[in-house]
């Protein structure tokens, strides 16, 4: 399997969303839903999957699912004060697998929840692409809300450095986030930028200290109390352990 295949569009959730969200009366309302299903679908799909289900019924869930999280208020019922809000939909998803009857969800099929558009051929080809692991599906979708948010925020310091002229520069200087990024010589980054080895330290010292600031950023909007954001960094951490 691929590693570096990615489950994408599971970025964190801040809570204000959330509470826009339940509130159909609030302008943002439409458009926070939208948002939740977008960032959850991939991963609640393959939370379906690795619990015994075949591809078709799968998406069929993952549509009635996400008509009872939103149509019923489901999502109502998630208190920042109670734990992360990965942690309530994971409980809730569960809890709709065991009673929903794969009848319900498949009059969701064919895309009659708005807020949700799943590609069926993507869905499934990004699921086979996925390492195997031996874990629990609920530790493995831990692990992919920790690679998803990850990815997330290299994408959004991406579409900074692009914002400001340096989108080339920055697919240059990427590699010092990734794994095994001690192996690459400065040299080698000054060489590919153009610039003196001086210079392209001092690039890479800020990406690095950027990467921080927005990976800390990231977290912090996912908590209701800033001092837990230490620890969800660090369950963050644990969840992409072995």
């Amino acid at each position: 399997m691929n590693k570096s295949a990615q489950p994408a569009g599971f970025p964190t959730t801040r809570w204000s969303q959330v509470a826009h969200a339940v509130n159909p009366a609030a302008p943002e309302a439409q458009a926070a839903l939208a948002e939740l299903c977008g960032a959850y679908w991939y991963p609640i799909y393959a939370f379906i999957r690795r619990k015994g289900n075949g591809p078709e019924q799968a998406l069929d869930l993952t549509q009635g699912y996400f008509a009872h999280l939103i149509e019923r208020g489901t999502v109502a019922s998630a208190d920042p004060m109670r734990g992360r809000f990965r942690s309530f939909l994971l409980a809730d998803c569960r809890h709709f697998l065991a009673h929903e009857r794969e009848r319900d969800a498949a009059a969701w099929r064919g895309g009659r929840l708005a807020v949700l558009s799943i590609n069926a051929r993507d869905a499934e080809g990004q699921y086979q692409l996925e390492p195997t692991h031996e874990q629990t599906p609920e530790r493995l979708f831990e692990r992919d809300w920790a690679l998803a948010l990850l990815e997330g925020v290299v994408t959004q310091i991406r579409r900074e450095y692009e914002a400001s002229g340096r989108g080339a520069s920055f697919e240059v200087l990427k590699v010092v986030l990734e794994a095994g990024s001690c192996q690459v010589s400065q040299a080698d980054i000054a060489a590919r930028l153009g610039t003196t080895e001086a210079a392209a330290q001092v690039a890479v010292h800020r990406l690095r200290k950027r990467y921080r600031e927005a990976l800390r950023a990231t977290i912090a909007a996912t908590v209701a109390d800033l001092a837990e954001v230490d620890d969800e960094l660090n369950a963050l951490f644990a969840a992409l352990g072995p």
